[in-house]
């Protein structure tokens, strides 16, 4: 595999982070594609499924489009991510509208390298680890790195938007 396969990648390894690329097969199949990659990567990495984290592209009452960055078994409380954002009330993003905007598919959006960068929320809990895993831009690739690295290259805040 390339170093720099995907925009995600290529951002890191341009921003000189340190990060490891962990890749999975990914059955086409399978539509619950965090817990697709929590099954095939937290037992063989020895993290727990809250060190993975999925990537959620949301509509804020604005119009436009942010992204929120949770941990794969929780879900995403909407109000906490809009306050967060400061956009007052959100919605989940229509697919098409997310794959256009980000330039990744559903499954495989990942919170760094975007086509457009979005306002980005990334769950207070990353902070509890010294690694989290999130996509690399295409399904069946994780990036592992240092949650501070995630939050500064997006230019995320960080609030308690998820939900057990």
């Amino acid at each position: 595999m390339a170093a720099a396969s995907t925009p995600a990648i290529k951002a890191l390894v341009q921003a000189e982070v340190n990060h490891r690329v962990h890749a999975y097969t990914h059955d086409p199949r399978s539509d619950s594609y965090g817990a697709e990659a929590v099954a095939a990567l937290a037992g063989e990495l020895g993290v727990t499924a809250g060190q993975i984290f999925k990537t959620l592209v949301i509509e804020l009452g604005s119009g436009g489009l942010a992204v929120a960055v949770l941990p794969v078994p929780t879900t995403l409380s909407l109000k906490a991510a809009a306050a967060a954002l400061g956009g007052g009330k959100a919605a989940m993003a229509d697919k098409a509208k997310a794959e256009r905007t980000t330039g990744y598919v559903l499954g495989g959006i990942s919170p760094l390298g975007q086509k457009k960068r979005l306002p980005t929320v990334v769950d207070v809990s990353a902070l509890e680890w010294d690694r989290v895993l999130c996509s690399a831009g295409k399904r069946g690739l994780e990036i592992e790195l240092a949650p501070a690295d995630l939050v500064r290259l997006t230019g995320a805040v960080t609030a308690p938007v998820a939900m057990a």
